[in-house]
């Protein structure tokens, strides 16, 4: 029997640039105070969210998809024909065929790619951009598009202000690309499946639930286990970390987890939900953008990431920023 040659001299991989796209509409706690019962005081304390962005009907999880996919294309250097393989991770997909993977890959002019969807809830982004490092460290890919992009305001009931106060809108993305020294670490990844039904969209139903305190309570109790594994599996401590950016579910959940890593005080601590709310899939990337762009994160600097979320998925790695 002839034995399947793998190949040699695998590359890593690396993130080559990032990209964001953040709807026009900024919404204000006290904006919403006057759709349903509550105030800036009340959402501020429990999630510690101050604004928030919601798509307008043009903003369609496509056109937002391709605008930051767009953007990572441009700060990578590369030309669209580079690319061969494109992933969309998304939970507010409502249509479900035919996938919006294809269609981003064809807008941004990048020719015949592979290209499909990916939903693990708000790890997508995570979950991506392992199968990213993966295929090209396999030689499945030269350089790889990954973008999570959300319009939660579609399947969230704005009469529940258990998670009307929190979904939210936006896309990021990144273009994965080989490099010589690995810039991707590990991912970390598993589900607890035991709560699968946690956060869902229950047949017959088109809004979103969630068992709010269950998922704080997985997620401050269970889920920092992952973050040292990530950081052993990579070959760094939490004394390496230039910054800690988990997703951005809930302030007091990103401030638990930064207390029981130890970071130092020099950490840059992502807390990109305060002006952009829970966008699910794209609140990593556009939360690095956005620390990117401010200046408060640098190229080089060594990333902490953990995505969390439906299912209950989870997703932690170790990056290098372009």
């Amino acid at each position: 029997m002839t034995a399947i040659t793998l190949r040699k001299g695998a590359p890593g991989a690396q993130i080559l640039g990032l990209g964001a796209y953040r709807p026009r509409r900024r919404v204000t706690n006290d904006e919403l105070s006057t759709m349903m019962d509550t105030n800036d005081e009340w959402i501020q304390t429990r999630v510690g969210i101050a604004e928030r962005r919601w798509a307008s009907e043009d903003e369609t999880l496509v056109e937002m998809a391709v605008a930051a996919g767009g953007k990572a294309l441009a700060a990578s250097g590369l030309a669209p024909e580079d690319v061969d393989l494109v992933i969309v991770a998304s939970a507010s997909l409502t249509a479900p065929i035919p996938g919006i993977g294809p269609q981003v890959a064809h807008r941004l002019g990048i020719p015949r790619p592979g290209a499909f969807d990916l939903n693990a809830g708000c790890a997508g982004f995570c979950y991506s951009l392992g199968l990213a490092s993966d295929a090209i460290r396999s030689g499945d890919a030269r350089n790889v598009l990954v973008v999570g992009v959300e319009r939660l305001t579609d399947v969230t009931d704005l009469a529940d202000r258990t998670t009307a106060v929190i979904f939210a809108d936006g896309a990021g993305a990144a273009v994965v690309g080989a490099s010589e020294e690995p810039g991707i670490g590990p991912a970390v990844w598993g589900s607890d499946g035991d709560q699968y039904n946690a956060i869902e969209i229950a047949a017959g139903r088109s809004t979103m639930t969630m068992a709010g305190q269950a998922v704080y309570r997985w997620a401050t109790t269970k889920l920092t286990e992952t973050l040292f594994e990530a950081l052993d599996r990579a070959g760094v401590t939490a004394a390496d970390i230039d910054v800690f950016a988990p997703h951005q579910a809930n302030l007091r959940i990103v401030e638990s987890m930064a207390k029981k890593l130890g970071l130092t005080e020099d950490t840059v601590i992502a807390r990109d939900i305060v002006q952009s709310g829970n966008t699910s899939a794209a609140s990593i990337p556009l939360a690095l953008t956005a620390l990117q762009e401010s200046g408060e994160a640098k190229s080089g600097d060594l990333v902490l990431v953990l995505g969390y979320g439906a299912g209950l998925t989870f997703a932690g790695q170790v990056l290098r920023l372009p």
